[in-house]
C-alpha cells in the first residue's frame, strides 16, 4: 500500500513510517519543514507544506492510497498569543475534516486519524475545554465523511511514551536524565492521580492494524498499561537503576504542571482499550527504558 504520513517526522510519524515501511508498505512523508540529512525521516520522500494552510492539492494526494494523519496540534503547539477558538478550529475541528475531504476527493481510499482520549473517554472533558472539544469535533467530522470508497477511521490514543529513533523527545529526556539523578534540585515525587499510557511502538503497529482491518466510521479507543503517575515517574529511577523511591505529593510537580492533567490533578483516567486492532501490550516500561537508554547516549555525546 503507498501511504503518507501527515506529521510524519514528528515522534509518531517516524516511528509509525518504520514499521509500515518494515511491513512492505511504501511510506511516503509529508512535513511543514525540510529534513535534516541525519534524521530518521531523510530516507524516506518527503511532502513540505503545511496542511493548515492549503499548501496540499488533490494532485498531491492523488497517488496515495491510504493517508495517516499524525499532525494533531495541542496546547503544547499553540502560540502563547494565539486565540485559542480559532487556532483549534484551523488545526482541528475544521482543518482535520477539510483535509481528510480533500482526500477522499482525491480518491484516496483509507484515512486513519491519530485522535485522543480524552473526550472518547470522557466526553464530559469537551464542555469545559476548548482544545478537547476541538478534538472531539475533529474526530466526529473526519469520520462521518466515511462512504463506499472512502474509509475515515480515528484512533484515539492516551499518553505515548517514546522518541524519534536516536533522538529523545525534550519532555521524557528530562524524566529520564531526573531518574539518571541528574536533576537533584526536582523532588523524588508525583501527583496524585494517573492515567493510561502506550508505547510509540504500540501505537504504530495499531495504525498499521487499522489500515489494513479498521471499519469505516469507526473510533477506537486504544491504550496499553494504567498506572498512577508515581509508578509512571518511578520507572524511570529503577530502569536507570537509581535506588530512589518516588512519593504522591499533592501539589503541582514540575515535570507534570497541573495544566497538563486535563482530567484535574488527584483524579485517574483508567480504562481497558477496545477490542478490533492488533498491537503489542505491556510495552511501557520497554519504551521507558529505551528512551533513558537513549537519553544516556545522547548526553554522552554532549560531554
Amino acid at each position: 500500500m503507498r501511504v503518507l504520513i501527515i506529521g510524519g517526522t514528528g515522534m509518531i510519524g517516524i516511528n509509525t513510517a518504520l514499521h509500515l515501511q518494515s511491513q512492505g508498505h511504501e511510506v511516503h512523508l509529508a512535513a511543514r519543514t525540510a529534513t535534516a540529512p541525519e534524521h530518521p525521516a531523510a530516507q524516506f520522500p518527503v511532502l513540505t507544506g503545511d496542511f493548515t494552510t492549503g499548501d496540499f492539492s488533490r494532485d498531491d494526494l492523488t497517488p496515495f492510497e491510504a493517508i495517516v494523519f499524525a499532525a494533531g496540534n495541542d496546547p503544547r503547539h499553540m502560540p502563547a498569543d494565539a486565540d485559542a477558538e480559532a487556532f483549534y478550529r484551523k488545526t482541528q475541528s475544521d482543518g482535520v475534516p477539510a483535509f481528510a475531504s480533500l482526500a477522499r476527493d482525491a480518491g484516496v481510499e483509507r484515512f486513519v486519524q491519530v485522535g485522543s482520549y480524552y473526550h472518547h473517554l470522557r466526553p464530559d472533558l469537551a464542555e469545559h475545554s476548548t482544545y478537547i472539544r476541538a478534538r472531539q469535533l475533529a474526530d466526529d467530522r473526519t469520520r462521518a465523511l466515511s462512504r463506499d470508497g472512502f474509509c475515515a477511521i480515528t484512533l484515539n490514543p492516551p499518553s505515548i511514551v517514546g522518541a524519534v529513533p536516536g533522538l529523545p523527545a525534550a519532555r521524557y529526556r528530562m524524566l529520564a536524565d531526573w531518574g539518571r539523578g541528574l536533576h537533584p534540585d526536582i523532588p523524588s515525587a508525583a501527583p496524585p492521580g494517573g492515567t493510561n499510557y502506550m508505547s510509540v511502538r504500540s501505537l504504530a503497529e495499531a495504525i498499521a492494524s487499522a489500515l489494513e482491518q479498521g471499519e469505516a466510521g469507526k473510533a477506537y479507543l486504544i491504550g496499553d498499561k494504567n498506572l498512577s503517575y508515581r509508578a509512571f515517574f518511578q520507572m524511570f529511577f529503577d530502569v536507570a537503576g537509581s535506588r530512589v523511591e518516588v512519593e504522591t505529593q499533592d501539589r503541582e510537580h514540575p515535570l507534570l504542571p497541573d495544566p497538563f492533567i486535563i482530567q484535574g490533578r488527584g483524579n485517574t483516567l483508567a480504562y481497558e482499550p477496545d477490542a478490533g486492532l492488533s498491537y503489542t501490550r505491556n510495552d511501557v516500561r520497554r519504551a521507558v527504558a529505551e528512551v533513558v537508554a537513549m537519553s544516556g547516549a545522547a548526553a554522552e555525546e554532549t560531554v
